[in-house]
Order: C-alpha cells, then structure tokens, then sequence
C-alpha cells in the first residue's frame, strides 16, 4: 500500500501513527543518549559538516521525533539553545520527557514542516533525520528551511532513503522473513501477536507514512532552488543496512521478551562493525545512490 493522494491525509495518516508509535519508538530503534548515541550522531555530523560540527547556538530540529539528533547535540555541547518541531504531539510529549530527565532546555512546537511557525532568520543550524522521505512537499519545506536559517546558516538531513538502496534492502528484509520461522525455534522465542507491529501503532498505517526514496540529485535539485550554496550529497550505509534489516526483520516475528540477550548483544555489536566498514571502506568510493541512506548538507549564502 502506498501514501495517500491529499497532503491533508499525508500529514493525517504520519500525526496518527507517530501519535501511537511514540511511547515505544526509543526502545524500537535503540535510540540511546549516552555516549554511544552521542557518538552515532557526531560521527553522522562530521561526515557531512568535517570539522564544523559546531557548537551552533541556535538549532532546529525538524521532525524531531524523541529527539535523538538535538538532545544528543545538546548533551555534548554542540547545540546552545534546542528548537524541535514536529507534526506529531505525542512524539514531542516523548521529547519532552527525555529532555526533563537529561536537563536539557527545549523549545518544541507541533507543525507542519512547510509553516514553521518562526521569524526569519532564527537559526544557526536547521537539520533533521529520517524525515524528508514523510514530507508531501519538499520545495515548500527547503523554502522555509532556508527562510528560517541566519546568513552562513548550515542545513543538515541524514537518514533519508534512496531508492536503489531501499529496493536492494528488501532482499535481506525478505529471505529473513522467510527464515524466522526456523530463526524462532532456534532462540526458543514465540511468535509475535502482531509481527513488525511499532508498539500500539496500527501496521496499516506504517505502510502508508513514507512519500519518497530518492536518487541523490532529488535532493540537491530541492537544495538549491531554494537558494542553497554548497549542497553536497553522501551516501551512508551499505553492508550495515542489509544485516540491520535482516536481525531487525527477523525480530520482528518474535515475541520481543523472549528474544534472547545474547542474539540482541550479537545484532547490535554486528551493526556497528558493519557501520565501520562502511565507513572507512564503502561510503567514500561507491556512488552515494547504492547506500541504503542519503545524507545531505547545504549553506544559506
């Protein structure tokens, strides 16, 4: 099933599943605050920014989710002052929570990411992750990114997916789903009520959230007819996405209490590895559209 037609029903239909998958969506994705996620995050930021990972004062996180980039950014001191937008309230509740119980101030707002409901120029850094692909108009949303941004400005997405890296991503995901069977009797784990359920989210409506998968120039060619400088796309992810997708695939059949402690420590520790490899063999020679993720960076002259 694809996206609705309507922008009312895309933003519709990503405001209710976000609602209900917020409360689990941390546990899901092993969203960490810690050092490990912190390290995640710069690692991500230096691979687009090199050394100019701040501090910024002023940063704006756009589908902010839980608040896995900006937190983290603020936790290190690589963010003065957080803003996170996002257009599902329960996901900011989440936020919210996890900034009180960081210490980290926060300014969130519940919108659309086309009306940004901030004056001009109010930003040193606009970035976002894995939120690109939801939204219905991506030439209105640049616009306001670049309105929003101070001169000298720095924009940052990652996480987005390309569209030769998602499709190469279904193998792994679909020779998993056929192995779970045998995979659950080996972990001695039941089947999931719901298999690949997020949380109290309604499946349907997971199948029916992401809009886009993009070619690297889908994304420069938005940049820079918004008046960007300086847009640059990479590729992130390759070896890492298949294995994270099999485990995860894989997972997502069992009853998770019963998944053992040993294959979640073997899954994880293997991720990273792959991640590794990626980064230090692949993502610099391969072409940025085979990735499973596109990362993009841009200034505002």
């Amino acid at each position: 099933m694809t996206a609705p037609g309507t922008t009312e029903e895309i933003l519709d239909v990503n405001t209710r599943y976000h609602d209900d998958a917020a409360a689990t969506y941390d546990a899901k994705w092993g969203i960490d605050f810690g050092e490990i996620g912190a390290e995640q995050v710069l690692t991500k930021l230096r691979k687009v920014l090199g050394r100019e990972v701040g501090p910024f004062g002023d940063v704006l996180e756009i589908g902010a989710g839980t608040g896995y980039f900006s937190l983290n950014m603020a936790l290190t001191g690589h963010a003065e002052r957080v803003t996170a937008v996002d257009i599902s309230p329960g996901m900011l509740a989440v936020l919210e929570a996890n900034a009180r119980r960081l210490g980290v101030p926060v300014t969130t707002a519940a919108c659309d990411a086309t009306s940004l409901p901030f004056p001009a120029e109010s930003f040193d850094l606009v970035l976002g992750h894995a939120v690109l692909h939801h939204l219905p108009h991506l030439d209105q949303a640049f616009a306001e990114f670049h309105r929003v941004l101070k001169p000298g400005g720095r924009l940052v997405f990652a996480g987005e997916p390309s569209r030769v890296g998602d499709r190469l991503a279904t193998y792994p995901k679909t020779w998993a789903w056929r192995a779970s069977p045998l995979w659950r009797r080996l972990m001695r784990a039941s089947e999931a009520e719901h298999p690949g359920q997020h949380g109290d989210a309604d499946p349907i409506l997971e199948t029916m959230v992401d809009v886009h998968a993009f070619v690297p120039d889908d994304l420069t060619t938005h940049a820079r007819a918004a008046g960007f400088e300086d847009v640059g796309v990479r590729g992130e992810e390759l070896l890492a996405s298949w294995f994270g997708w099999a485990n995860r695939s894989l997972e997502a059949t069992a009853n998770p209490e019963e998944v053992p402690w040993a294959w979640k420590q073997y899954a994880y520790r293997g991720y990273l590895a792959f991640q590794a490899v990626d980064r230090f063999l692949l993502e610099g020679r391969l072409p940025p559209a085979i990735f499973y993720n596109l990362m993009i960076s841009a200034r505002k002259g």
